[in-house]
């Protein structure tokens, strides 16, 4: 077996390149004057609705797009509001299903605006002068010839201005249609709503409704806990107000056999300076016989009275997580025992996900040491397809502000239910998402699937959570149980986490890369029907952090300061001047993001380009392994959705890997003979945001014969400036238990 080896050196880095060309209309497309008018008439219509409609400073005008479009693709002049870009005036995002001109079933976006009503006569004379250039002077239809005669000079109209046009037309051809929309009430009962962002206080907001509310309400300046009348007013009056609404219950779904007493008592050490993991569930029963371990925090009122199945679920899990290997041999993944902190947060019957996402911050904030966290509490409804549960919500922004990793649970499904995918939290990004598979490998009966927001892959791995007869064995309050379930399955992969994380130092940027790319191998086993991640994560540690002997593994970190960091410094072994390997990496990064976007969650785009350097037109370029020419100099025409389906933008994770050939042929070496490694960043809304924004990759090289080249691998690194270090598990074990001693000075 190799060790993984761990590159330092220096990052290159630049400035995002300049203007990308003239404003054009797309290759042998037009638009009618007729077209334009139309959307001008609809923005009228718009206007007069909200001159009857007082109770925000503003309009929301939803933009019915003809395709999913990327940002640079949305409207840039049409609805900007006071000078600014209409991207800043962005309320929520999401997907409908519609017809092309080809009469093909397509997705296309919807995207919501929040401006002045001001700016949006602003754009009706923008439209009326359009169409009028349009009429007068290119017979009713304009097209993309014209518009390059336009770029070259040819331009008479005094009408508006030549770029003022331009823009306006640009915008006329990605936008279908201008629309009221309203979010149709789906929920009774105690629910969580979000109301769009309009400027106006949201208790004052809804107080000119009559609806009194007070912050103890609040999740954030925008997602409030309503109860039915509260939201049947809300509904009534100004139904256009809400972005998205979810009921407001959870409840814990897993299959249990009776309890029995262990045949022989089960012993375990003393704890010392083992890492802790913290675990919110419910209650933990401090009769068990590893409750030296575990440091319970009740975080329930003490005048809620607790029963003995209160105990079940959240004993379990924490059992795993201290001693799993123990009564699950089979399972045994070599990572020792782990101290855990548990918080009490919820009860058996059911719990309030408002409730416990008042908590969670709080827990995490105080617990600043506990960097892996494990959640294997979840809904039993569906997510939605256009928005972010509040729970996934919350735990992504807790994870982009404290540096900690959630693992969680996929949720299950009951038994004869018609649900089929996943539960809140289960549709969090930043997480580490685990389903469940039996021990043949396959999904579970009860298993739930994604994806999130129609695109995101989650979940993320899976890992054997038992299923019919052949069960997990937990440790119960009564004595030993088995037990089928996501909720069993999450901290075997918590465990793993916190190993990488506290034994071997590794960022959580580096550990999530590493556990989803020893899930993938060089087969992916899931990437239709969104059951199984990535893969089935292996069960020993060794399998993660130790190589074949035929192959190269090696790990690189660093942040975002500029739109590119890269480096044309990797000296890939040759063997008679070409590259003997097949090669894949794996991306990992948390980026910051925004429930109201809706489908456009995610704030930051990182795109990973690894592979050969060779020269192209006396610049040197990466020859990408996946053939990703996204960003790359000159014309590269590539459609959002292509960009998203094959190349994964805006996903989180990023898994690029070329397919096993039994007659793999090497890779030609260019002149250089170095391979290159380039992340390039795109933001949504802040150019800035992504700025100290740490990512984690994983390379690994396998050898086309079979050969060890990981010492030539080495060397190469070494002459090139790289520091090199082999992650040796028991040098990083002593290391850690020497960081963990506490010295006592006389």
């Amino acid at each position: 077996m190799n060790n993984i080896l761990q590159l330092k050196g220096q990052f290159q880095k630049r400035k995002a390149p300049g203007s990308f060309g003239p404003t054009n209309l797309p290759k042998e497309k037009a638009v009618s004057a007729e077209h334009v008018l139309k959307l001008k008439s609809q923005l009228q219509d718009i206007i007069a609705f909200w001159n009857q409609e007082k109770i925000i400073n503003g309009a929301l005008v939803s933009v019915y797009y003809r395709k999913v479009v990327a940002k640079s693709n949305r409207i840039q002049l049409l609805l900007s509001d006071g000078g600014r870009h209409p991207n800043q005036s962005v309320r929520g995002a999401k997907f409908i299903e519609g017809y092309n001109e080809k009469n093909e079933l397509v997705q296309k976006h919807v995207i919501t605006y929040f401006l002045a009503t001001d700016s949006l006569q602003k754009s009706i004379v923008l439209l009326d002068k359009c169409a009028a250039t349009i009429q007068n002077f290119y017979d009713g239809n304009i097209s993309s010839n014209d518009t390059e005669l336009i770029n070259a000079g040819v331009y008479n109209d005094n009408t508006m201005s030549k770029s003022s046009f331009l823009k306006t037309l640009v915008d006329c051809f990605y936008v279908e249609n201008f629309r009221m929309d309203c979010t149709p009430k789906t929920v009774n009962g105690q629910s969580i709503v979000t109301i769009y962002k309009t400027g106006v206080d949201t208790i004052e907001l809804l107080s000119r409704l009559g609806i009194n509310m007070f912050n103890v309400k609040m999740i954030d300046e925008t997602t409030l806990r309503m109860e039915k009348d509260e939201i049947d007013i809300l509904y009534d009056k100004a139904p256009y107000l809400v972005s998205m609404s979810v009921k407001d219950f959870a409840e814990i779904d897993y299959d249990i056999t009776g309890c029995e007493e262990y045949e022989e008592q089960v012993l375990i050490k003393k704890p010392e300076n083992e890492p802790v993991v913290g675990v919110i569930d419910t209650q933990f029963d401090k009769r068990v016989y590893f409750s030296d371990w575990v440091e319970y925090q009740k975080c329930i009122s003490d005048d809620i009275d607790l029963h003995t199945e209160d105990f079940f679920h959240g004993t379990a899990v924490t059992s795993i997580i201290v001693d799993g290997p123990t009564f699950n041999p089979r399972l045994q993944d070599n990572c020792g025992n782990f101290r855990v902190r548990h918080f009490g947060v919820a009860m058996a019957g059911g719990f309030s996900s408002f409730a416990i996402l008042k908590q969670i911050r709080e827990i995490v904030r105080n617990n600043r040491d506990i960097k892996v966290w494990n959640l294997s509490l979840g809904s039993a409804m569906e997510i939605d397809a256009n928005f972010i549960s509040p729970e996934a919500a919350e735990l992504d922004k807790i994870q982009y502000e404290y540096d900690v990793i959630f693992v969680v649970a996929g949720t299950n499904k009951k038994k004869n239910s018609n649900v089929d995918k996943i539960g809140a939290p289960a549709d969090s990004l930043n997480s580490l998402v685990v389903n469940a598979v039996d021990f043949s490998g396959k999904p579970t009966s009860y298993t739930r699937r994604g994806p999130v927001l129609s695109f995101f892959y989650k979940p993320d791995v899976c890992y054997y959570g038992g299923d019919g007869p052949d069960k997990i064995v937990v440790c119960e309050p009564l004595g030993k149980a088995t037990v089928t379930g996501t909720s069993f399955a999450a901290p075997w992969i918590t465990r793993k986490m916190a190993y990488l994380i506290h034994i071997m130092g590794l960022s959580r940027e580096v550990a999530k890369a590493l556990i989803i790319d020893s899930a993938a191998g060089w087969d992916r086993q899931d990437t239709i029907k969104y059951e199984k991640g990535y893969g089935i994560v292996p069960k020993r540690i060794e399998d993660i952090l130790y190589s074949r002997e035929d192959e190269i593994k090696f790990i690189m970190s660093g942040s975002i300061d500029e739109y590119e960091v890269y480096t044309y410094n990797i000296p890939v072994p040759q063997y008679m001047n070409a590259h003997p390997f097949f090669a894949k990496a794996t991306l990992a990064y948390f980026p910051q993001s925004d429930r109201n976007q809706g489908v456009d969650y995610t704030s930051t785009e990182m795109d990973i380009h690894f592979g050969r350097i060779a020269e192209l037109k006396g610049k040197a370029v990466i020859k990408a392994i996946d053939y990703n020419k996204q960003a790359e100099e000159g014309l590269n025409t590539i459609y959002e959705e292509d960009a998203r389906k094959l190349y994964r933008k805006w996903d989180n994770v990023k898994h690029i890997s070329e397919a096993l050939k039994e007659k793999g042929r090497p890779r030609k070496a260019y002149q250089s003979g170095m391979w290159g490694l380039s992340i390039k960043t795109k933001e949504r809304l802040d150019s800035k945001a992504s700025r100290g924004l740490r990512f984690g990759v994983v390379v690994t090289l396998r050898e086309m014969n079979g050969e060890n080249r990981i010492n030539d691998f080495i060397k190469l690194c070494m002459m090139r400036g790289w520091v090199v270090s082999r992650l040796d598990v028991h040098t990083q074990i002593d290391v850690y238990v020497k960081s963990e001693e506490e010295i006592t000075f006389e």
